[in-house]
């Protein structure tokens, strides 16, 4: 039995396969088409999925689309009329695009893929609680789902059992967590659907002198249930705002302007609206254990990838463990719909658990010199695995910057040791050296920490052994580390940790066990292989042009490794496309609708 399943049109756009209940392949289209969180038809990912199954269209059982598209088209429509005439301009960007071709998506998927399959629909938050709990560890588990909106639901809750997902409660729009994340970004200055997490990495340097206005903008419930003070959001009535001259107002200070100093202000304003988001999930999440009086809970939507949240969750709520998948996103909601439908429509056993997010393409040492001949790459190979991970610890030791470009690429936003960026943490410039010279991005950015699993307890404050495989949870870096690891201890003294294990990822622990022998420190700082506005490296010409293009000291792809450029990094202009890029992405938030 083979189930393909779909997300895009909105955010995100991917594919997941699964054949007989196992995950085969799952990808976003961005990594294919280099436009970031592409929302089209994932033609790409489509094709990669089925070759990686190698299989056609035609041998696919069921395919599934994640959220039902005449029900999101009935919001639209009673949300336009619920604020006429202010939404007289979504009414012109929303109508012929939903009388054009999303009242027809199943035809037009069936077209694009060519099959006459029947489309099966799962309803958006329901593939979104699917993609958490059907590939879980668990056999029982409340499930929590949060995001900016789907259809009418924008947060909701449930119980998952065996292959039987029961979502129990839930809210809607315009009342959204996911939307008032949305807003903080925005007047923030900092693009939505893209960089909520600059708004977690600021908000540490600042403090809570906003709370009092934040609840004034936001009621929460003990349930952690909200009300929206709608005269202080546009997002009902606009596609060009997301916050109403109300909040402006009080606030004290318009939309901060993007690349822009940011200021003390910016800074407590990101620290209020953060702390105000994790008091929503954690009453939440109490409210639900309370409820369910269930000791596991998995997080799925977009909200599930606030790492900051996910661990108060974990230490205040009383659950005593949790899971998220890597792509808690939309991307995700392919994963979510396939498994729905084969695990619960068709009552077929769990087969599956996911440990890792290694699900994309790879590429042979064949295929990755052909790219650099092509190129007129200075490369060495080194066939002997023992001496190329020697050779790249020590360089990390010796404070370069590595691409590491390994295996399967990952699913999801998170760079987990396939498309990478390494360096040594102990370097206290490290970080200011990355977001400069290689990132292009801001400079409060922090990086993550990767560590061997059986160490992890000894420098963050955690169990012994406890698994954080996909970079969601932010503990406490132990203070006696604190100095030890200087390039990946927030401001807070967090990390966002990543544990490695070699079962999981065996190329990648046993380089950082060769970092570990050679300096003590079994940790290494990790972060995306890519640059600002762009995504993660997917093929060797991507890691390859990025390499030549940045601060990247050396590229180790595959079993060659690159330390010489054809010629010199201009900063200057980098930083300008990653600007560009980023603006880019703005108008294409506008041309979607919520």
């Amino acid at each position: 039995m083979i189930v393909l399943g779909l997300s895009c049109y909105y955010h995100d756009a991917g594919a997941a396969l699964v054949r007989d209940g196992k995950l085969i392949a799952a990808a976003e289209e961005e990594r294919f088409t280099r436009q970031k969180h592409d929302f089209g038809f994932p033609k790409h990912a489509v094709d990669y999925c089925l070759r990686e199954g190698g299989i056609t269209i035609a041998e696919v059982d069921h395919v599934g689309f994640y959220e039902k598209p005449l029900v999101k088209f009935n919001r639209i429509l009673e949300t336009i009329l619920d604020y006429w005439p202010r939404t007289y301009r979504p009414w012109l960007t929303a109508i012929p695009l939903w009388l054009g071709h999303r009242l027809r998506i199943g035809r037009e998927i069936q077209d694009k893929l060519g099959t006459d399959k029947e489309i099966l629909y799962t309803q958006h938050h329901l593939s979104h609680a699917a993609s958490a709990f059907l590939v879980s560890p668990f056999e029982e588990a409340a499930i929590i789902t949060a995001d900016g909106v789907g259809e009418w639901t924008t947060t909701a809750w449930g119980v998952g059992r065996g292959v039987d997902i029961d979502m129990r409660q839930e809210l809607r729009f315009p009342h959204s967590v996911g939307l008032l994340f949305s807003a903080i970004t925005a007047y923030l200055g900092f693009q939505v659907n893209d960089a909520e997490w600059k708004v977690m990495g600021l908000a540490p340097y600042g403090q809570p002198k906003y709370l009092d206005k934040f609840r004034e903008v936001v009621d929460v419930k003990d349930d952690g249930s909200i009300r929206l003070n709608l005269r202080y959001f546009a997002h009902p009535y606009s596609t060009e705002r997301t916050i109403s001259r109300d909040w402006e107002r009080l606030f004290g200070q318009p939309q901060r302007d993007p690349e822009t100093e940011l200021g003390d202000f910016h800074r407590d304003v990101a620290h209020s609206g953060q702390k105000i988001v994790e008091e929503i999930m954690v009453k939440m999440a109490r409210h639900v254990r309370r409820e369910t009086g269930m000791s596991n809970v998995c997080l799925a939507g977009g909200v599930g990838l606030n790492c900051v949240a996910n661990w108060r969750i974990l230490q205040e709520s009383g659950f005593s463990n949790i899971f998220i998948q890597p792509a808690a996103g939309d991307s995700g909601g392919a994963l979510g719909t396939a498994f729905y439908i084969y695990n619960t429509v068709l009552k077929r056993p769990r087969e599956f658990r996911m440990d890792h997010a290694l699900w994309g393409p790879q590429f042979s040492d064949t295929e990755i010199k052909t790219v650099l001949d092509r190129a007129e790459a200075v490369y060495e190979l080194l066939d002997d695995e023992t001496e190329l991970l020697e050779r790249t610890a020590r360089m990390i030791a010796e404070g370069v910057v590595v691409g590491w470009f390994q295996g399967r690429l990952e699913f999801g936003p998170r760079a987990l040791g396939a498309r990478s960026l390494l360096a040594d943490p102990r370097n206290p410039k490290m970080k200011d050296i990355i977001n400069a010279k290689v990132k292009f991005r801001e400079a409060f950015r922090p990086f993550a920490p990767a560590v061997l699993r059986e160490h992890v307890h000894e420098y963050f404050e955690v169990p012994v052994g406890m698994n954080m495989p996909f970079m969601l949870l932010v503990p406490k870096v132990r203070p006696d580390k604190r100095a030890i690891l200087p390039a990946i201890t927030h401001q807070d003294g967090t990390g966002r940790v990543q544990t490695v294990t070699e079962a999981v990822n065996g190329r990648y622990y046993r380089l950082i066990r060769a970092f570990h022998r050679l300096t003590g420190v079994p940790v290494v700082v990790n972060t995306s292989f890519n640059v600002r506005g762009e995504p993660i490296v997917c093929t060797p010409q991507d890691a390859y042009r990025t390499f030549v293009n940045t601060g990247i000291d050396a590229l180790v792809i595959g079993n060659f490794v690159v330390t010489q450029k054809t010629s010199r990094v201009d900063y200057e202009a980098g930083m300008k496309r990653s600007v560009e890029l980023e603006k880019g992405l703005r108008t294409a938030e506008k041309a979607t609708v919520r």
